[in-house]
């Protein structure tokens, strides 16, 4: 018999093999593959929660590699090899949720069973991530796309209030994240997410819920 969590695995691989960038647009970009996190890094739980804030002031320079390494583990990451579960939870085992990473050299997909980031959008589309003028120079956007073909037998509306909490997990952990390493970081409702998936070709199921900024405060 056909477990619910094989059922979702071959959802999961065919929607990989959907969001495939054609060549064409992703060929300038090379696969991130990300150092293993730290063990044992961040501090505890409390100070996290107490240093927790919204901050929409950034310094433009990149993440390092090891930060952002642990900032999307945090976020998404496996922390459970055996059974490639995360860090955070998701309705019903579906991980409908997928982390794009958009930097000023392109756009890259999180693969969590790989830890690396996969190639999908050459050029500096920042901008488009929010209306906020801040977007366009940090560091790293997120964007969190949920995809329907992972929530099958509820409503639209149903889907995205799924999406919606789901999401919130993860942007919850990038907080804790942020505060625990010294980050800036905020958590964005406020983008026009028609013309974003425009940009990203995202397929008719997908359909984008939220973006959070992160990256080292200005000084």
């Amino acid at each position: 018999m056909t477990t619910r969590r094989a059922a979702n695995f071959a959802i999961m691989s065919a929607a990989a093999l959907a969001m495939a960038p054609s060549l064409a647009k992703a060929q300038t970009l090379r696969p991130i593959v990300l150092p293993p996190p730290r063990a044992d890094f961040g501090i505890s739980l409390a100070r996290a929660l107490t240093m927790r804030r919204s901050t929409r002031e950034f310094d433009p320079r990149p993440l390092s590699p090891p930060v952002l390494s642990e900032l999307l583990w945090a976020a998404y990451g496996v922390n459970r090899p055996t059974t490639a579960d995360r860090t955070a939870p998701s309705w019903r085992h579906a991980r409908e949720t997928d982390v794009f990473a958009v930097m000023a050299e392109g756009v890259w997909r999180y693969d969590a069973i790989k830890h690396v980031l996969v190639p999908h959008l050459a050029g500096d589309v920042r901008a488009q991530t929010g209306v906020q003028d801040f977007v366009g120079t940090a560091p790293l956007n997120l964007v969190y796309v949920s995809n329907a073909e992972h929530l099958i037998g509820v409503s639209r509306e149903e889907q995205h209030r799924v999406a919606a909490a789901d999401i919130g997990f993860i942007g919850q952990n990038v907080y804790l994240y942020s505060a625990s390493e010294g980050l800036a970081c905020v958590f964005r409702a406020s983008l026009d997410t028609d013309r974003l998936a425009r940009t990203l070709e995202l397929g008719e199921t997908q359909f984008i819920m939220f973006s959070q900024t992160v990256g080292y405060p200005r000084a």
